[in-house]
């Protein structure tokens, strides 16, 4: 591995299953830290150096996920080394051969509960778990389940959530208990990354994501989720002219309705006008044919390129598809949504213009539920929130609205 620099931290990652003393290590702590491409390739070098024609598993939120946290990360290092790499993608199998020895990995997306299933019944000398924090616990313990053959070890990542959340409370507290090794990383921990892009990085963060992504804490949510948006400080809408529109919907029937018109100038998205309807507070509720007829208002004649809406709010995709409008459901994952909306918020990627007042008025009232068990917001003042979220992850799903999709793009 000429060439590679690696940190202390990173090189005790590398070496650690030369020991016998562990059954597994855990990596956690900050964001953008080299803690997965660390794991990555010294899993590989292990199943390598240690067996025979064997199985392991790969595992991440999805399979494309594992193949762009892991696979790409290690294999240039692998192919480097000398080792000959062959993947089957339609079988999300990864063939690796070096040294007289060929072993195989399997890639398993562990989104939901329902994916304890994927990984049932076979038969591992090893897997990784990358962002285990955020697997469901049935997944995580039948991977574990699923490392049998003699010798084998587990391997995880992941970044701090809750101090009551299962896994801190069940692997990193009960570490010395099963026999792992646990380190926890910093920034610092990465040679690859200057203090101008550590520095970059503090300012995106805020709150508990701060203390979580950067300090690498197990802390608790409270309070206001974005307590850094301050309504004061909501611009003007620039002249443009924009280059493209986009529209966001957050559909309600009893529940308000929210719309957000989106237009992009240099680069950055900016949320020019809204829609907000309270039913309730209006006293009626209105039909898919009547909201279709108020997002074109909205739109006010733009050519708008794509409408990200409520992926539950099936009839009114449905109506705006026959009135001809091209619509996306959105990712509703929500607290990934919260953390890439904050971090979009705070690059600049997106900016809520004044003359907004429902999403200004919905900033300074969402929060956090008192909950030490899990990180949950409430169900209140939430509408143009979701809106917003949608509208974020949809920029995310094309590469474009995640400040870790294009801050320092070559650190591991």
């Amino acid at each position: 591995m000429s060439g590679l620099q690696f940190s202390p931290k990173q090189r005790r990652v590398l070496d650690w299953w030369r020991e016998e003393d562990y059954d597994a290590v855990i990596c956690d702590g900050a964001v953008r830290s080299g803690k997965t491409f660390a794991l990555a390739v010294s899993f590989f070098l292990w199943a390598m150096a240690r067996f025979r024609r064997q199985r392991f598993g790969l595992c991440a939120g999805s399979v494309n996920g594992a193949r762009r946290n892991l696979l790409a990360q290690a294999r240039p290092v692998l192919e480097g080394l000398g080792f000959q790499w062959e993947e089957r993608v339609s079988r999300n199998e990864v063939i690796l051969r070096g040294g007289g020895r060929e072993n195989r990995f399997y890639l398993y997306g562990g989104r939901d509960e329902g994916s304890a299933a994927s990984i049932q019944g076979a038969t591992l000398a090893g897997v990784l778990l990358d962002e285990a924090a955020l697997m469901p616990r049935s997944f995580v313990e039948q991977a574990a389940a699923r490392c049998s053959v003699e010798g084998g070890k587990l391997w995880f990542s992941c970044n701090p959530a809750g101090p009551e959340h299962w896994f801190y409370r069940e692997w990193i507290q009960r570490a010395q208990e099963k026999r792992l090794l646990y380190l926890r990383f910093t920034m610092e921990d990465n040679p690859r990354l200057s203090l101008r892009t550590r520095e970059r990085y503090a300012r995106l963060f805020q709150g508990v994501f701060y203390r979580r992504y950067v300090l690498g804490e197990w802390v608790a949510s409270q309070g206001l989720v974005y307590d850094f948006f301050r309504r004061k400080q909501m611009p003007q809408a620039p002249p443009g002219p924009f280059r493209r529109w986009r529209i966001s919907c957050d559909y309600g029937t009893r529940n308000p309705a929210s719309f957000g018109l989106w237009g992009e100038l240099d680069g950055t998205w900016y949320r020019v006008r809204e829609y907000y309807y309270d039913a309730r507070a209006e006293g009626r509720q209105k039909t898919d044919g009547e909201y279709v007829r108020d997002l074109e208002a909205l739109a006010g004649g733009r050519e708008i390129e794509l409408v990200v809406a409520d992926p539950s709010a099936a009839s009114f995709i449905e109506a705006l598809r026959r009135a001809g409008w091209t619509v996306r459901k959105a990712d509703n994952r929500v607290l990934e949504g919260i953390r890439r909306t904050a971090e979009a918020l705070k690059s600049g990627k997106i900016v809520i213009c004044r003359g907004c007042g429902a999403a200004a008025r919905e900033f300074a009232a969402y929060r956090w539920e008192d909950d030490r068990t899990m990180d949950r917001v409430k169900k209140e003042n939430d509408h143009a929130m979701d809106d917003i979220r949608y509208f974020v992850m949809s920029l995310e799903r094309e590469g474009g609205g995640s400040a870790a999709a294009y801050v320092e793009r070559g650190a591991f």
